[in-house]
């Protein structure tokens, strides 16, 4: 039975505002290579935005590289990686003629088709093609084949698709192409994958939401969504990025599979379990699959309170996070409570007011009728109803000055 361990959507070097998460990321990545021994995983698939910029850090790189040359195992555990919307296709590409001799393959672009090899490892490329990819490894008699899917915005996809004037037309020629790459490489006698970084749903159901940290994907062809019925009938599990929930698209024509992010980026992924995806697969059967919870990083919370000690008690009592704080108040934050909320915890992201009762009628009341006041009110108005509080002196001059300098242009 083949092992295949699905992840995505590392986002290598993500801040949560003005916190790192790279030390977080190191050991949540150091608990998936954990869990691929642990597991005796064959093979790693991982779908995309590897990083979280164009240009990342050297930091989000090494780490990249120390951490894929451990779950590869010396070569032995072949990784399948694509890009996503956060990657730079270029950047992602570039370390391949180096990677390969550890059996890492990163694909990101249509046009890059692997050269057909058998690596020291004793791992095989047999088949290659735009989109697609065949392995065959030395412990197992059948191949692996894996149509690619990478994210691509829509002049790469017009480029590849050879599409012109038919934009509305992209999800049929998608879904066509993926069929004639399955009718030619993916019989019953080998194990056959799709990987992909796209917004995938249901036909006819709601979209899932995309999370709050993540840029709006490009939906093809100005569409909503591809619609999983495009995946060829002959794919025996879909594993794909870019939503940061884990969860099952649909079961037809397989599982079809978002994996998660290994961390909660945003206040949107709040409590949320994180996982990667343990498959199980073996030719002309339906694959088994679970996920496995990743336990490591600090959890995000959104918590409201309404006094300072039921305050104080949870973040002594959850001193690992980070939390967003909706501070309920009839009045703005006063200065002490705001200093004994803040140095209780060093994972405090957010502190909000929600003011209550006659002030939250009165500040309602404010924005509705003060329309007519001058540029100075009007920003100490807008200031006190996000902040809570007045704004402070040097930000009073600092916005006098910005229209100071708008005045004389």
């Amino acid at each position: 039975m083949l092992k295949i361990l699905h992840s995505a959507d590392w986002h290598l070097g993500k801040r949560l505002q003005e916190y790192p998460r790279l030390p977080e990321q190191a050991l949540i990545l150091e608990e998936i290579c954990e869990i691929a021994d642990r597991e005796q995983v064959d093979m790693v698939v991982l779908a995309g935005d590897i990083f979280d910029t164009f240009n990342p850090s050297h930091e989000a790189v090494e780490l990249l590289y120390k951490t894929l040359k451990k779950l590869s195992n010396d070569g032995k555990r072949p990784i399948i990686a694509i890009s996503g919307n956060h990657d730079s296709n270029q950047f992602v590409s570039a370390p391949n003629p180096l990677a390969k001799e550890l059996s890492i393959f990163f694909y990101s672009q249509y046009d890059q088709v692997f050269q057909k090899e058998t690596l020291d490892t004793g791992i095989s490329i047999t088949e290659a093609a735009e989109g697609f990819v065949e392995l065959k490894l030395p412990k197992f008699d059948f191949p692996i084949r894996i149509i690619l899917a990478p994210y691509a915005n829509e002049v790469s996809l017009k480029t590849y698709l050879g599409e012109e004037d038919k934009e509305a037309e992209f999800r049929k020629v998608l879904g066509e192409k993926w069929r004639a790459i399955a009718d030619r490489y993916c019989d019953s006698q080998g194990v056959n994958l799709f990987m992909a970084h796209f917004f995938f749903i249901k036909e006819g159901e709601k979209p899932e939401e995309e999370p709050e940290s993540e840029r709006p994907i490009l939906h093809v062809g100005g569409t909503q969504a591809l619609y999983s019925h495009l995946i060829p009938p002959q794919i025996q599990y879909a594993a794909l990025g870019h939503l940061h929930r884990y969860h099952s698209v649909d079961k037809n024509p397989c599982p079809v599979v978002y994996s998660s992010s290994p961390l909660s980026y945003s206040f949107s992924e709040a409590e949320q379990t994180k996982q990667v995806v343990l498959i199980e697969a073996q030719p002309n059967s339906p694959v088994n699959y679970r996920p496995i919870p990743l336990v490591s990083g600090r959890p995000l919370y959104q918590k409201s309170f309404n006094n300072l000690d039921e305050t104080l008690l949870w973040l002594s009592e959850n001193p690992y996070c980070f939390v967003e704080i909706v501070y309920e108040t009839e009045q703005s934050i006063d200065a002490e409570t705001r200093k004994n909320i803040m140095k209780a915890h060093d994972g405090i992201v957010n502190l909000i007011p929600k003011l209550i009762g006659d002030a939250a009628s009165a500040e309602a009341g404010l924005r509705a009728e003060d329309l007519g006041q001058d540029m100075n009110t009007l920003f100490g108005l807008f200031y006190k109803s996000s902040k809570g509080m007045e704004p402070n002196d040097d930000l009073k001059t600092l916005f006098q000055e910005i229209l100071d300098q708008d005045d004389s242009q």
